[in-house]
C-alpha cells in the first residue's frame, strides 16, 4: 500500500474533487469512510449535495477560521493523503478502509489517537481500490498539527497494515534512492523519442565520469568534454572546484534557457563533496606513464577481477562502512564495462549498471580509502581495453555475478529492500552479458583440450584438490574448459593441484552457476603469473598450512618469482 502527502490552501476545492464524478471517471459512488467524530456530513450519501458540501468544508474549516483571527493558522492549512492498494489486493470494505485511515492520521499526528485535539479530518472513497484523507491543520486548541515527518511515519504504519490484512507488501526504501523524473520530464522525453528523460541520461553521464575520473578537475574536465552535455562549476578563490551543474543541449525551458541539474539532485552521492570523497581514495595516474603497459607489468583487467573477487570476503566481515565502500567501487566497475564491452553486450551492462546504482547506496557511511585496489584498477582498465579473444571480460563478468549475489545477501541481512530488488535486477542483466561474453573464449579452450590420458590426469588433480565440489565440477558440461585451462598452466610450469586449491581458495563455489566455468577462469587467471620458484612455493606451503591464514592472497603477497618464461601463446 502506497501514500501519497501533500499541502494545500483551499478545502473547498478538494472536497469538490474528491465527490466529482463528471470531470474524473474513475471516480464512482463517492462517499465517506470515517471522520473526526464519526458524524461528519457525507455528501455522497444526501439529495442535496451543494448544501452538504458547503456544511462538511464549513465543519473542516472551523477551527482554521478561528486560528486565522488570532494568526494562528498555516499558510498551508489543508492536507491530503491519498492510500493506494496493490492492484493483486482483494478490494479491501469500507470498515477496513476506515480502520486504515484512522490509524493513519494517529501515526502521521494529524489526529492521535485519545487526543481530544486532533485535526478534523474525513476520509473519502470514491474507487475500489484507494482512499483520500482530507484534513485541517489547526487542532482544537488551535495550535498547528505536528506532522513531522508524515510521510515516513504513514509508511510505517502502512508497512504494519500490509502484514495484519494480507496485502501485497511493498518495496521499502530508505531514503536514499536517487530523485524520480517527474511526470513532466517523462512526457518531455517520450514527445522527444527519447527512451530516458534529461535527469536519467545525465545521472548516467555523471556517474560514468566519476568512475573514470582521479580528480575533481579531471572530472569536470571529462564533463565538459562530453557531446550534447554543458557543465558550469563553482570555484573557491583558491581555485578549487566548489561545486557544480550540468544540463543537456536539448532539454531547454519554453524561454530556450538550459533546465540545470545540481550533483545532488541527480543522486544524493554525486554531490560534489561526495565525488570529492570518492576520488581522493584512488590512485593517481603516473606521471609519464607510457602509452603501452610493459609485458611484466600487472594486467589491469586482472587486477580489477582480483579486486572483485574478494569482495564477498569484505562483505562477510562486521565493518560496514568498509562494505558499503566496496559496493561503490563495484558500481563504478559496471559504469566504466559498457565503454569498454563489444557492442552486442553493451546494452545488457548499460541495464547492470543502472539497477545496481540503487543497490550502491544506503544509509551507511562508506569508507572509501578501503576500496582503492579496484577503484585504481577500474581506472587503469579505461587505459587497456580487453584482450580481443574476450577472456579477460568473462573472467571478470563471471566475478560480478558471484559478487552481486553476495551484494543481494548483504542487503537482505540489514533489510534494505530496495537495493535487494536492485541486486537481483542487476543479477539478471549480468547473466545475459557473461553467457554472451563466454561462448567464445570458452569454445576456443576447448579446442585446446588436452589428450584423454592428460584430461583423466587432471580430473583426477580436481577430486584431490576440491573434494568438496568436485561431483558438482566434474559434472559440469564446461569441465573440458577446465582440464584444457589446466593442461595450459601446466605446460608452463604450474602445479595444476597448487593452481586449484589457490583457485579455491579466492572464494567458495557455492554460489557459481558453473564450478567448472568460475574455476576455469581463475586458473588462466593465476597461471598468467609468472610461475613460482622454490622459496615462493616454499612460502606458499607454509601460508596454506597456517590455520587462520588465507592462503591465495597470504601466498601471493609474500611470493618472489623467477624471471618469466617465454610462452608459445597470447594472453
Amino acid at each position: 500500500m502506497i501514500a501519497k502527502i501533500s499541502s494545500g490552501k483551499d478545502t473547498a476545492g478538494l472536497i469538490r474533487y474528491l465527490f466529482d464524478t463528471m470531470k474524473a471517471k474513475d471516480h464512482t459512488d463517492p462517499h465517506l469512510v470515517a471522520s473526526w467524530d464519526g458524524f461528519a456530513p457525507d455528501p455522497g450519501s444526501t439529495n442535496d449535495f451543494t448544501a452538504t458540501k458547503r456544511l462538511l468544508v464549513a465543519d473542516l474549516d472551523l477551527r482554521v477560521k478561528q486560528a486565522r483571527r488570532l494568526g494562528r493558522a498555516p499558510e498551508r492549512h489543508v492536507w491530503h493523503c491519498s492510500l493506494r492498494a496493490a492492484t493483486t489486493d482483494r478490494h479491501l470494505s469500507d470498515e477496513e478502509w476506515a480502520d486504515i485511515a484512522r490509524r493513519v492520521v494517529a501515526a502521521t499526528g494529524i489526529a492521535p489517537q485519545d487526543d481530544p485535539d486532533g485535526c478534523r479530518w474525513v476520509a473519502v472513497r470514491h474507487a475500489p481500490d484507494h482512499i483520500h484523507i482530507a484534513a485541517t491543520k489547526v487542532r482544537g486548541d488551535l495550535r498547528p498539527a505536528r506532522h513531522w515527518n508524515d510521510y515516513l511515519t504513514a509508511d510505517r504504519e502502512l508497512a504494519t497494515i500490509e502484514k495484519e490484512y494480507g496485502l501485497l507488501q511493498v518495496v521499502r526504501g530508505d531514503r536514499t534512492a536517487a530523485r524520480r523524473s517527474t511526470r513532466a520530464e517523462q512526457e518531455k522525453a517520450h514527445r522527444q523519442g527519447r527512451d530516458m528523460s534529461a535527469r536519467e541520461r545525465l545521472r548516467t553521464i555523471v556517474r560514468t565520469a566519476v568512475a573514470a575520473s582521479t580528480s575533481t578537475e579531471e572530472f569536470i574536465r571529462l564533463l565538459s568534454r562530453t557531446e550534447g552535455v554543458l557543465v558550469e562549476a563553482v570555484y573557491f578563490p583558491s581555485g578549487d572546484v566548489r561545486g557544480y551543474k550540468v544540463a543537456s543541449e536539448d532539454n531547454l525551458t519554453a524561454g530556450k534557457e538550459p533546465i540545470w541539474y545540481s550533483g545532488s539532485t541527480l543522486a544524493p552521492d554525486l554531490s560534489l563533496p561526495r565525488i570529492r570523497a570518492r576520488l581522493e581514495a584512488t590512485d593517481p595516474e603516473p606521471a609519464n606513464q607510457p602509452s603501452r603497459r610493459s609485458p611484466r607489468s600487472p594486467n589491469p583487467w586482472h587486477q580489477a577481477t582480483a579486486a572483485t573477487e574478494r569482495i564477498p570476503h569484505h562483505l562477510s566481515g562486521h565493518d560496514d562502512g568498509a562494505s558499503q565502500a566496496h559496493l561503490a567501487a563495484f558500481g563504478e566497475a559496471l559504469d566504466v564495462l559498457p565503454l569498454l564491452a563489444p557492442a552486442p553486450i553493451r546494452a545488457q551492462l548499460r541495464e547492470a549498471s543502472s539497477a545496481f546504482e540503487r543497490a550502491t547506496r544506503s544509509r551507511i557511511q562508506a569508507e572509501h580509502h578501503h576500496a582503492r585496489a579496484l577503484r585504481s584498477a577500474t581506472r587503469a582498465m579505461l587505459r587497456e581495453p580487453a584482450p580481443c579473444d574476450g577472456t579477460a571480460l568473462a573472467m571478470l563478468l563471471d566475478a560480478a555475478i558471484l559478487v552481486t549475489i553476495a551484494v543481494s545477501r548483504w542487503h537482505q541481512l540489514r533489510h534494505h529492500d530496495q537495493q535487494v530488488a536492485a541486486a537481483q535486477q542487476t543479477l539478471l542483466h549480468l547473466q545475459a552479458a557473461y553467457d554472451q561474453a563466454a561462448t567464445a573464449p570458452l569454445t576456443a579452450l576447448i579446442r585446446r583440450r588436452p589428450p584423454q590420458p592428460t584430461g583423466d590426469r587432471h580430473i583426477h588433480h580436481i577430486r584431490r584438490a576440491v573434494p568438496e565440489h568436485s561431483e558438482h565440477v566434474l559434472a559440469d558440461p564446461s569441465i573440458a574448459a577446465l582440464t584444457a585451462a589446466l593442461a595450459e598452466a601446466e605446460a608452463f610450469g604450474h602445479d595444476p593441484e597448487r593452481l586449484l586449491r589457490q583457485a579455491t581458495d579466492l572464494r567458495a563455489l557455492d554460489d557459481a552457476r558453473s564450478p567448472a566455468r568460475t574455476l576455469t577462469w581463475r586458473i588462466q587467471r593465476l597461471s598468467a603469473r609468472p610461475t613460482p620458484n622454490a622459496r615462493a612455493r616454499a612460502v606458499q606451503a607454509h601460508s596454506a598450512a597456517r590455520p587462520n591464514g588465507t592462503p591465495g592472497s597470504l601466498a601471493h603477497e609474500a611470493t618472489t618469482v623467477s624471471p618469466p618464461q617465454p610462452r608459445a601463446r597470447r594472453r
